[in-house]
Order: structure tokens, then C-alpha cells, then sequence
């Protein structure tokens, strides 16, 4: 992990951000729509200079690791990633309407951490291992053993 210089600043800006689909509708379940809710998230992280360094999109929420530009806050990003993808979506998929009829995609609410320069790892490896976590998850409910 390299440091990041801008003109007055250095240092590591790494979070780890997560929400979800509003009523925690499986809408993205289908391939489709997870390939289009990831290319409307790094679309819009494309256009505000936030780096993202892993992305799993789940059948009802979103993983993120990301580096936010220094001018840029936790609550700024998760706003222009969670607004911006809705708005993308909603124009590629006119049928979201007849689940959505409002507009609102995403739910309210969000996660978001700082990641310390030494965890990045960690939190990435997290990230992109996202199936594996909530299959172990499942499997614990139902008593059965993962494969």
C-alpha cells in the first residue's frame, strides 16, 4: 500500500463502506442487475475520484473498500455512490419503478469505517470474500456444514 500525496497532505484515506437495498429487497440478485449496480457504483466512483479497491455487490447490500479523495467525507461519498447508482440504475431498469415507485432504491441508513493502514488488508480480503462469510453465516442457522 502506497501512501497517497496530494498538495498539502500524505497519508492513507481507505474505508470500508456498506448499505443496502431499501426493505432489504433481493433486487440484485439476478446477474444482470448486479453487473449494472456495479458498473453504476464505479461509474460514479470514476466521476468523483474515489478508488476503489474491492467492490461484492449481494443480492440485497453492497461491499465497498474504497481510497476517498482528501476533500471528500464518509457521508459526501456514501452520498454520490449511493444517489448516483440509484439514479443509473433507475434509467437502465424502468421496472425498479413498480418496486421503487418513489425513487429510492437505497435504504437510509449506511455503514462506514476508517481503515487503518494496517488492516487494509484485511478489510479487502473481507470485501471480496463476501460469499463466504454469509454462507458460513447460513450454514450455522441451518446446523449444516459448508463444503
Amino acid at each position: 500500500m502506497e501512501l497517497t500525496h496530494h498538495s498539502h497532505k500524505v497519508g492513507v484515506n481507505v474505508h470500508h463502506l456498506e448499505w443496502c437495498t431499501k426493505y432489504r429487497y433481493s433486487m440484485l440478485k439476478q446477474d444482470k442487475y448486479k453487473k449494472l449496480c456495479e458498473d453504476a457504483i464505479r461509474s460514479q466512483a470514476e466521476r468523483h475520484n474515489i478508488i476503489i479497491r474491492e467492490l461484492f455487490v449481494m443480492p440485497e447490500h453492497v461491499h465497498i473498500s474504497c481510497e476517498l479523495p482528501p476533500n471528500i467525507s464518509q457521508s459526501k461519498a456514501l452520498q454520490l455512490l449511493k444517489g448516483g447508482s440509484s439514479y443509473i440504475m433507475f434509467r437502465a431498469q424502468e421496472k425498479f419503478r413498480m418496486r421503487y415507485p418513489k425513487g429510492h432504491f437505497w435504504s437510509p441508513g449506511a455503514y462506514a469505517a476508517t481503515v487503518g493502514y494496517n488492516t487494509i488488508e484485511v478489510v479487502d480480503n473481507y470485501v471480496k470474500n463476501q460469499c463466504d462469510v454469509h454462507q458460513k453465516r447460513l450454514d450455522s442457522y441451518t446446523g449444516s456444514s459448508a463444503l
